[in-house]
């Protein structure tokens, strides 16, 4: 799992792509899979991410990235991201978004 700063970032409306910074300053253009929310945990939003390098690549694994989301109550085209904290938690996300993936196929 990556770790980056806690800054806001924009999703750019006209492609699904993020750019984030991350902890050692560099940044990574992601291609966001998912937005969705989990009941089981409160209804927090969550993000499903593969950055573009993989989407590229010759390789059919890809590394994917799950976030919590946590959109600004006061401008929601601005969020912040947070890293998945437990085990628990981050088997419930994937279950939940194995459920997601699953039914768009």
């Amino acid at each position: 799992m990556s770790e980056f700063n806690e800054q806001d970032n924009i999703i750019e409306e006209e492609t699904p792509v993020l750019h984030l910074e991350l902890e050692d300053g560099t940044e990574q253009d992601c291609a966001v899979i998912a937005l969705f929310s989990v009941e089981e945990l409160n209804d927090q939003e969550y993000i499903a991410l593969v950055s573009i390098e993989d989407l590229e690549s010759e390789d059919e694994e890809s590394a994917l990235l799950l976030y919590r989301y946590n959109e600004d109550s006061e401008d929601p085209d601005t969020f912040s991201l947070d890293n998945i904290e437990t085990d628990e938690e981050y088997e419930t996300v994937t279950a939940v978004l194995d459920e997601i993936l699953e039914d768009e196929e």
